[in-house]
């Protein structure tokens, strides 16, 4: 049983205080959440098949606890903050009791933010604008373009690709001795986008400390595989999204110490950001309300509390699922030849389930056209939004290789014999070539003869 705490906002009456329950029923801890669309069967040219889904990397399906919690909180769906009767009154409460239950899940500390966006671009968006003035920030060239460019061209210190952990630390530390400056922020990816690769946040969190510096963590790649632990990893902010954590209804986060959030220029100037408004000006709220002007995505933020409330019961059975497909995933790719696996760090270094790799000789592009129409496999090709980093990993003064990969990456929709038909088709790929004729085109790569994805499906609404 939660509270809602009593709040004035936009200069109403206080918020009710309204009593609850949780919105959603969890199953028993031993069991694999489901995911929504786990029966899905898509059209190949073999006919149709059980979906392969290896694209969570890009985003997740819902959770069948979340999508329970949504329906239900649909039935009361008011007003938030504003209203007295009572369906304001509940949403307002489950509003910030979702706010509650995100807290816990980023491990926030009592007098830390958390903030409601639209998606992590989002929230960095934000963070950037409220960064007090001539603040440099520090970035490395593995970063999300996400992390990588909101900052400001010339207030960023860009970092090259690390060969090893040991490298990038000394990067860094070397950087922030270049840089002096009375306001500075390190910004890190949790585990990269393009190889999975889970960086050491405390070790690079204490160097930054040990420079009068902050950081700021990017953990949408982490948010539904790993903890997020912001006081233990004595982080200053940190930032996941929805879409990536098993909530695709449009809400991101960011939480952390909160000066300079308070300090900062509302990033929605409207209302619900204000305490109040006259002629002769006009005083903005503080706490999260200051960043969350206009109508909030109330149904998003519930999405999310019960995806992070799922997930952290059923921590140990997702990471043991996930670590049972990577681990065959990884063993299969190595056995087919002319396969190249990117990493920053080298072999061996740990990894969530995102997995990049190239081909000899064939056109990533092709390969995940293949891999859908023949096999009906959805994987991703290209360069994730991460283009420097792909560039570095893909290095060719030669021209020998593609300039991008093909990105298979594991969650809750993943299974064992999905991950099977990959490695199978790969290496059929590789022996024999595609089952059908492909033709290149100024639009890509496409199947000579109808594409059977090409069908008439009813639309939702």
């Amino acid at each position: 049983m939660s509270v809602l705490p009593s709040t004035s906002l936009c200069g109403g009456t206080p918020a009710p205080i309204v009593r609850t329950r949780a919105l959603h029923v969890v199953p028993e801890a031993a069991s694999l959440p489901a995911v929504v669309g786990a029966g899905l069967r898509v059209p190949t040219l073999r006919g149709d098949t059980a979906y392969a889904n290896l694209d969570h990397a890009a985003s997740t399906p819902a959770l069948e606890t979340v999508k329970a919690a949504v329906d239900r909180a649909l039935v009361t769906y008011s007003s938030v903050h504003r209203g007295a009767g009572f369906a304001s009154r509940l949403t307002s409460a489950w509003y910030e009791q979702a706010r509650a239950e995100v807290a816990a899940f980023v491990g926030a500390r009592e007098d830390d933010s958390v903030i409601f966006t639209r998606t992590t671009t989002d929230s960095w968006a934000l963070l950037s604008k409220a960064l007090p003035s001539r603040t440099t920030v520090f970035v490395f060239g593995t970063e999300h373009h996400s992390t990588l460019l909101p900052w400001g061209r010339f207030r960023t210190v860009r970092l090259p690709v690390p060969q090893t952990v040991e490298d990038a630390h000394a990067l860094l530390e070397e950087a922030l001795d270049d840089h002096p400056s009375r306001h500075r922020l390190v910004v890190l990816t949790a585990a990269s986008n393009v190889t999975g690769e889970v960086w050491p946040v405390e070790r690079f969190a204490a160097l930054a400390h040990a420079h009068g510096a902050r950081i700021a963590v990017d953990a949408a790649q982490l948010s539904a595989h790993r903890t997020i632990d912001l006081a233990g990893w004595d982080a200053d902010y940190v930032a996941f999204s929805g879409h990536k954590t098993y909530a695709p209804y449009g809400t991101g986060v960011l939480a952390g110490r909160s000066d300079w959030l308070d300090a900062g220029n509302p990033y929605l100037l409207g209302g619900g950001a204000t305490r109040s408004v006259t002629e002769e000006g006009t005083t903005w709220a503080t706490g999260p309300a200051r960043h969350e002007g206009g109508s909030p995505n109330v149904i998003g933020a519930i999405a999310l509390a019960a995806a992070c409330a799922t997930i952290s019961r059923h921590r140990e059975v997702i990471e043991a699922h996930e670590a049972q497909l990577l681990e065959r995933l990884s063993a299969g790719l190595d056995e087919v030849p002319g396969v190249e696996v990117l990493s920053i760090f080298g072999e061996g270094h740990d990894r969530v389930g995102v997995v990049a790799f190239t081909i000899d000789g064939w056109d990533s592009s092709l390969v995940s056209q293949v891999l859908s129409v023949e096999h009906g496999i959805g994987v991703r090709d290209g360069k994730f939004c991460a283009h420097l980093l792909v560039d570095e990993l893909l290095d060719d003064p030669w021209g020998e290789r593609s300039g991008t990969a093909v990105r298979a990456s594991i969650g809750l929709g993943s299974t064992l014999e999905g991950v099977e038909r990959l490695v199978s088709a790969v290496a059929g790929l590789v022996e024999h070539g595609p089952s059908a004729d492909w033709t290149l085109s100024d639009s890509g790569w496409a199947v000579d003869g109808p594409d059977p994805r090409d069908v008439e499906v009813e639309r939702p609404w």
